[in-house]
């Protein structure tokens, strides 16, 4: 359920309080129904604007284009409900309870990770591979498909062993349809 749903429905839960306490209140005697109100009335206000300042932790958690993840966390004091949702207008919530809140947005680029340290390279079993830093067997990130390491030609094999630096998504996927024809399994699967 999205914040604003939630948002809508307290909203929505409160004024149906405030009905239920009106309609008892007009059997009672007019003062204690004019007191019921105005609680009433400050309980509703307090909701939509709190009196005090709300301490939240906010989770900015980021998923790119080549599946990496990163995760910012931000403590956020929020004066008014209808500034802290627009300042998020771009993010999907993902989770809220007490004091805490998780964001999600999706990056239509490669990780910061791959941009300042990838490498395309093959494993010694000849899996196409991303490494952090120059092909070393023991520090691959992503792993994609076999490569059929006997059609591949001497000059792209030499290539793949040096490792063929990332450093934007367009790089990344143009290596990864280079190599596309030299698959070991139908990549249509």
């Amino acid at each position: 359920m999205t914040m604003r749903i939630r948002i809508v429905l307290m909203v929505l839960l409160v004024v149906g309080a405030f009905a239920l306490v009106y309609v008892s209140a007009e059997e009672e005697k007019p003062v204690e129904a004019e007191e019921k109100e105005s609680k009433s009335q400050e309980t509703l206000a307090e909701v939509i604007v709190p009196s005090s300042p709300i301490r939240l932790e906010v989770v900015l958690r980021r998923v790119y284009f080549d599946g990496e993840t990163s995760e910012e966390s931000i403590e956020e004091e929020i004066l008014a409900m209808e500034d802290f949702w627009s300042k998020y207008s771009g993010w999907n919530l993902q989770e809220m309870d007490q004091g805490h809140i998780v964001f999600q947005k999706r990056v239509n680029d490669i990780s910061p990770l791959l941009k300042a340290n990838g490498y395309f390279g093959v494993t010694k079993e000849g899996t196409l591979s991303i490494f952090n830093g120059k092909p070393v067997e023991d520090e691959v990130i992503q792993s994609f498909y076999q490569l059929d390491l006997y059609k591949l030609e001497s000059v792209k094999q030499k290539q793949l062993q040096q490792g063929i630096r990332i450093r934007t998504k367009q790089q990344y996927e143009e290596v990864l349809e280079t190599f596309k024809p030299y698959s070991r399994i139908d990549m249509a699967q």
